[in-house]
């Protein structure tokens, strides 16, 4: 089993000294900091990683979603349909006329 990375961990004093060096490594190095204090723990994410994470969480709770890419990825390339020859229209949408 591979062992899950360590986090940064900082005092809420450590954190608030040094506020501004610890937003701008955050945000550089994609990496969460927990700041542990007495009666408290909360995890410091940048906003990007904050985003992907809400992303991911919403698409894991699509129902069917994780088997059907499983299901995707476990077929032959042979099987699979030429992006260049997938009628991309959608059925049903209003078509622009042709310019003249």
């Amino acid at each position: 089993m591979a062992s899950e990375p360590t986090m940064k961990t900082l005092t809420p004093t450590q954190a608030r000294s040094n506020l501004f060096r610890l937003l701008e490594e955050t945000t550089q190095s994609c990496g969460p900091v927990l700041i542990a204090g007495k009666n408290t723990r909360v995890v410091l994410v940048s906003e990007d990683d904050w985003n992907d994470i809400q992303e991911t969480l919403y698409l894991l709770s699509i129902p069917g979603l994780v088997d059907s890419i499983k299901e995707a990825k476990a077929e032959p390339l042979e099987s699979l349909v030429p992006a260049d020859e997938v009628p991309w229209s959608n059925p049903g949408s209003a078509k622009a006329p042709a310019s003249r």
